[in-house]
């Protein structure tokens, strides 16, 4: 326990060090505020504003859970169906890694002629980088299902729905947390893209006018805000996987 428990404190130790080290250069060189901000300025400013920038940190988390929650389930949905029909995945599969060639924020004026300035088009694009890492990580974790095991269940006069609801997608669920865990960190950087399509709020919107001001303080605000947020998102799939997938941390003990 007491090992565990250094451990998770030398990340926190580096962490501290390096804003150590940022504070005395930015000092001891005489760099501008707005070229490099101090850490010690950037939460200052993070104190003073936080009224107006709740508005657009909150705004940012709903459209990140709205998205990351669509996409989860599109992705399951497309990953059960990709497995349960083989000609439907060599039809469909290949077609999924291709579209993983296009950048979202090629895609994001397209959605904007598309669909407009409202809320769908923010929604497509968490959706899109959501997704396909949860399809790619159940798909292979239903192949990992134990062939014996998949005997035994037809032996006993199992069928395909049993099959897959009682062996297959129990077993995958490792697999299927691993993909939502990348589906998780991405959903915050798709809803802060999706946000530069002429969102109102969001910190998206903040970084660019921030920015258009050469606030830099500010724009570290927001960069610290989402990292702080896909971590949080990122450490509540960690506790729903211990919560839900008890059996593999039994077996690996």
């Amino acid at each position: 326990m007491s090992g565990r428990l250094l451990k998770g404190w030398r990340p926190l130790v580096v962490l501290i060090l390096f804003f150590f080290i940022w504070e005395i250069v930015v000092k001891k060189a005489g760099i501008d505020a707005w070229l490099l901000p101090a850490p010690s300025k950037i939460i200052q400013e993070g104190i003073a504003s936080w009224t107006s920038f709740s508005v657009h940190l909150l705004s940012t988390i709903k459209l990140g859970t709205t998205g990351f929650f669509i996409g989860i389930t599109i992705g399951l949905l497309t990953a059960a169906i990709l497995y349960l029909i083989p000609v439907v995945r060599e039809s469909i599969y290949p077609l999924l890694i291709l579209s993983q060639n296009i950048p979202v924020i090629v895609l994001a004026p397209l959605l904007v002629i598309w669909f407009g300035f409202g809320m769908l088009p923010k929604i497509i694009v968490i959706t899109l980088v959501c997704f396909f890492p949860v399809t790619v990580a159940a798909l292979d974790g239903f192949k990992q299902t134990a062939p014996d095991l998949k005997h035994y269940m037809r032996m006993a006069g199992a069928t395909r729905g049993q099959l897959f609801w009682k062996l297959e997608l129990p077993h995958a669920l490792p697999s299927i947390f691993s993909g939502l865990k990348i589906s998780a960190t991405y959903s915050i950087m798709g809803a802060v893209i999706s946000e530069w399509l002429g969102a109102k709020a969001g910190l998206g919107v903040y970084m660019t006018l921030a920015s258009s001001a050469f606030r830099t303080d500010r724009v570290f605000v927001a960069i610290f805000a989402i990292m702080f947020l896909s971590l949080l998102f990122f450490g509540i799939i960690i506790l729903i996987e211990k919560l839900l997938v008890r059996w593999q941390s039994k077996g690996a003990k």
